[in-house]
């Protein structure tokens, strides 16, 4: 993540806290991120030296106006005008770390062998949300090297149940 961005990110996420909003900025700048992806020369015409800086910051109006939060909105007109636009998915990232961790959401990444069914999914979230005693965002991974279980990694610990693990203990043990 770039510090330019990240700076941006922070501050609005400390103005979004000031005002009691922050729910409703992490969804305009997903809202906007979405845009941007969509379309990506979108982002390229609004770091455009070429075109006047009135014309962007009407560009940004035409599209966002009453779409997004007024302070998203004034975020990325801001970055527009101090030419900090291309920075605007480290800020995104930014604010989105910063709001999960003020309401204690723990970012999880379970890797398996094969895709996990909807309830194997239901269960996992569950017991890790009784372990970890707060909400979880999983982010799940196929990783056929792992040939059976699982690996949950979180930020301060991995939790390798996986086959091939399994096996490597085994391997380890059969040596000594």
């Amino acid at each position: 993540m770039n510090e330019i961005g990240k700076e941006y990110g922070t501050a609005l996420f400390t103005l979004a806290c000031e005002e009691n909003c922050q729910e409703l900025c992490a969804d305009g700048l997903q809202a906007a991120a979405r845009a941007f992806e969509e379309h990506p020369d979108y982002l390229q015409l609004l770091s455009s030296p070429s075109i006047a800086l009135p014309e962007r910051l009407s560009s940004l109006d035409a599209a966002f106006k009453d779409k997004l939060p007024e302070y998203v909105l004034s975020l990325l007109k801001l970055m527009c005008q101090k030419r900090r636009i291309q920075y605007f998915s480290d800020a995104q990232e930014a604010y989105d770390e910063l709001w999960k961790a003020s309401k204690q959401i723990r970012k999880i990444t379970v890797k398996s062998a094969v895709p996990l069914t909807d309830l194997q999914k239901k269960q996992l979230k569950e017991k890790l949300e009784a372990i970890n005693h707060c909400s979880t965002e999983i982010h799940y991974l196929i990783d056929p090297a792992l040939l059976g279980g699982i690996v949950v990694e979180t930020e301060d610990r991995v939790l390798d149940g996986s086959v091939r693990n399994r096996l490597q203990q085994v391997k380890e043990v059969m040596i000594i």
